[in-house]
């Protein structure tokens, strides 16, 4: 059996919603982080949507299908997708897939229009 992964979701007063994800996202799991996702933005329709990395393990390619399709119905919706606190290792993945700008992540040691230049 795997480890739980438990989702919270919290809602602020200032139009922020916050999903704090635990544990491991897997193929096993990603289908309930996309629907917490898809759930925090039709049932608040926040202004923001954050969503807390800092006590996640492990998040693998289907697990980042989640946060994608968690990014879309933000978009749909006309609401800010921001990932926070992820671990170095995934944020390295977000960087290299070009997934750290959709997710609001700000990359300050990295040259952006360089890289924007060479990843043609």
């Amino acid at each position: 059996m795997g480890m739980e992964t438990s989702i919270r979701t919290t809602s602020g007063d200032d139009g922020m919603v916050t999903v704090t994800v635990l544990g491991e996202v897997d193929f096993s799991n990603a289908d309930e982080v996309a629907q917490a996702l898809h759930d925090a933005i039709t049932d608040w329709s926040p202004q923001v949507l954050l969503i807390d990395l800092a006590d996640a393990t492990f998040i693998d390619s289907t697990g980042l299908g989640a946060l994608i399709e968690g990014y879309r119905t933000a978009s749909a919706q006309g609401a800010d997708f921001r990932v926070v606190n992820p671990s170095d290792t995934f944020r390295r993945v977000l960087t290299v897939t070009g997934l750290s700008d959709f997710f609001g992540l700000i990359e300050t040691e990295i040259d952006t229009e360089r890289t924007q230049a060479t990843g043609a």
